[in-house]
């Protein structure tokens, strides 16, 4: 039974034609149209003093070293560390926008240059096909391949495929059997050619 894998229109699958509806030129977005889902909270402020807290600070447990000496080593500065109350830039609560009217799409209409095209498939003559295939084992091979819109001769293309199969299988057989044939000869007339093992020696008598 002929098995379907995959169908679908060379139209809808491929850029092949003009579009059937492209976007109205005589239409825009208009300019209220409000497109941002959520904006910053007017109601919420910057706390006072916000900006005074330093990003670092003076490390508070950093001491002198007792060898440091001022006069050769100049004037010591405490290292600084990480501010743990700095907060990094301050930014306001984001809050749904009331005016918020969702994405803007473009109304449509046809397409004055679309042409409809019912033989895309069809041409005079297929001089190849392309096989796009993604695989992990090297070695496939893909033969008998069959472009044709007849189930007829499609059915018989798998007829006669199926008979040069049993052919190829019969080949295979008879040669196989004959390289057989061919290794049992060989091995029997070494076999027969080989010397004959030299008999041991009789013991001595005690």
């Amino acid at each position: 039974m002929e098995k379907k894998k995959r169908a679908g229109s060379i139209e809808e699958e491929f850029e092949i034609l003009e579009p059937k509806l492209i976007n109205d030129p005589a239409q825009s977005k208009p300019a209220d149209w409000v497109d941002e889902a959520q904006i910053d909270d007017p109601e919420d402020k910057k706390p006072e003093g916000y900006d005074d807290i330093p990003a670092t600070i003076v490390d508070p447990e950093a001491t002198k070293p007792e060898d440091w000496d001022d006069e050769l080593d100049g004037e010591w500065e405490a290292p600084t560390v990480s501010n743990p109350e700095f907060k990094g830039q301050w930014r306001a609560k984001r809050i749904d926008n009331p005016l918020y009217k969702g994405p803007w799409v473009h109304p449509q209409v046809a397409n004055p240059a679309y042409a409809p095209d019912a033989n895309l498939y069809s041409f005079p003559s297929f001089g190849a096909i392309g096989l796009e295939i993604w695989q992990v084992k090297a070695g496939t091979i893909f033969d008998n391949v069959l472009v044709t819109d007849s189930i007829e001769e499609a059915a018989t293309a798998r007829a006669t495929y199926a008979a040069r199969k049993d052919t190829e299988a019969g080949l295979e057989k008879v040669e196989r059997e004959a390289r057989e044939a061919e290794d049992k000869a060989k091995a029997e007339k070494e076999a027969a050619e080989k010397p004959a093992e030299p008999e041991d020696a009789e013991k001595d008598d005690l």
